[in-house]
């Protein structure tokens, strides 16, 4: 689908028939369960006593998953790239298409959770209360695990020149140094995050800057290596097969350390919870990046087993579950917020947390995913996932046929 060769834009191009990746899917579906695993954890994590031995459990094996964000980064990247890197563009049809997709969720769903998070508490809520807490969560991300969306939306308004850059660059080898520059500015960004960012003053930062976690700036290397792996996509996979027992080696390896990485964060450096957890730290990029190529290349594995009678199920259980996967990303909200809920009710121990958290995840998931699955096949609450499955004109033309036809 996409290759090292850059086509001149000066040129017209050839339309050829777009080339579906299947390992992209799997890639989707391994990073939204990891998200959910991660919440999920968390939500069981936060009714347990500070420093009792299952609390001390559940963090150190937590950072773990850190690595599900940035996946997600870098597969927006590389679909990006590979959908609109080689082709005739048309900038504000694309921005219409995405920021039409998008937006429509994050603005209905913004101000869905806000009423549903008064009615849980019961807090009094008025019109004008409800318009201002949603103009605030619109305007933020701050709430609802939303963030993803307004880093994506800032993602969409630079996009046209990040393409015409990387046409730019023009070659492999220029390529791979702005891969290189691009990674060690995403570390020098992470040593800063975890040791200068806690202990200097923020008032009076621009917004952006001060809650960084929503700042698209903050994870710049891993679109970048989502754009290179699309550019170059048959030179990285074969780089990467032909070292796959060192990556996986080294990948193993990481995730072991994330182990002591906790220690180092909670009982050498003394860190409060939040930034022992913390995603953004040196460590955790470059395990994160290794995670994210492992995923990768076990999707590429799948894409070529897929077909065969005995991975059908598979198959169409990850194809269908990849369709779906922003509207589980969407609807978390609703199940976590249940979850914590059950859990408060239950009032179990705290190793009784920890042997329920496989049915804390499966409630958590599958919640999810049944809600996402309802507005995926349910007219018209597909447009509230980022699936339309209502068309106006549509339903017009079976109502009234040819008449409608003629008349369009």
């Amino acid at each position: 689908m996409a290759n090292s060769a850059v086509q001149s834009t000066s040129q017209p191009q050839k339309k050829k028939k777009r080339v579906y990746l299947y390992e992209v899917d799997l890639m989707r579906v391994i990073f939204i369960f990891g998200v959910l695993a991660n919440h999920a954890t968390s939500a069981v994590t936060t009714p347990m006593t500070a420093e009792s031995a299952p609390w001390y459990i559940m963090l150190g094996t937590h950072l773990i998953l850190h690595f599900t964000r940035m996946g997600f980064m870098f597969v927006s990247g590389l679909v990006l790239f590979l959908g609109h890197y080689n082709k005739n563009r048309n900038w504000p049809q694309f921005w219409y298409k995405r920021y039409k997709g998008s937006g429509i969720p994050y603005l209905f769903w913004n101000g869905v959770f806000i009423l549903g998070t008064a009615w849980v508490t019961g807090a009094a809520m008025t019109p004008g209360t409800w318009f201002h807490q949603w103009i605030d969560a619109v305007l933020h991300a701050n709430q609802f695990y939303m963030y993803y969306l307004l880093v994506m939306f800032q993602l969409y308004l630079i996009f046209p020149i990040l393409v015409w850059f990387f046409h730019k660059l023009g070659s492999l080898r220029n390529h791979m140094i702005l891969l290189i520059l691009s990674g060690t500015v995403q570390l020098a960004f992470l040593f800063w995050t975890k040791y200068v960012f806690p202990n200097v003053s923020h008032a009076g930062w621009p917004y952006m800057f001060a809650n960084y976690g929503n700042f698209i700036g903050s994870y710049q290397f891993y679109f970048i290596a989502g754009a290179f792996t699309a550019i170059h996509y048959k030179t990285v996979v074969a780089f990467l097969q032909s070292h796959a027992k060192w990556i996986y080696s080294i990948t193993a390896v990481l995730a072991v350390g994330t182990f002591g990485l906790f220690y180092f964060n909670m009982f050498i450096l003394k860190l409060s919870r939040h930034y022992v957890e913390l995603i953004h730290q040196p460590y955790l990029g470059v395990y994160s990046s290794f995670m994210v190529v492992t995923t990768f290349m076990l999707s590429l594995e799948y894409a070529k087993r897929r077909i065969r009678p005995s991975w059908q199920w598979f198959s169409n259980f990850v194809g269908l579950s990849s369709k779906i996967s922003f509207g589980v990303y969407l609807l978390q909200t609703v199940a976590l917020t249940a979850l914590a809920g059950i859990l408060d009710v239950l009032k179990l121990s705290d190793w009784e947390l920890i042997a329920a958290i496989p049915f804390a995840y499966i409630f958590a998931l599958g919640s999810t995913w049944l809600l996402s699955y309802f507005c995926y096949k349910v007219p018209p609450f597909g447009i509230l996932i980022g699936r339309p499955n209502f068309s106006f004109k549509q339903t017009y033309r079976k109502l009234f046929g040819k008449e409608a036809t003629a008349n369009d």
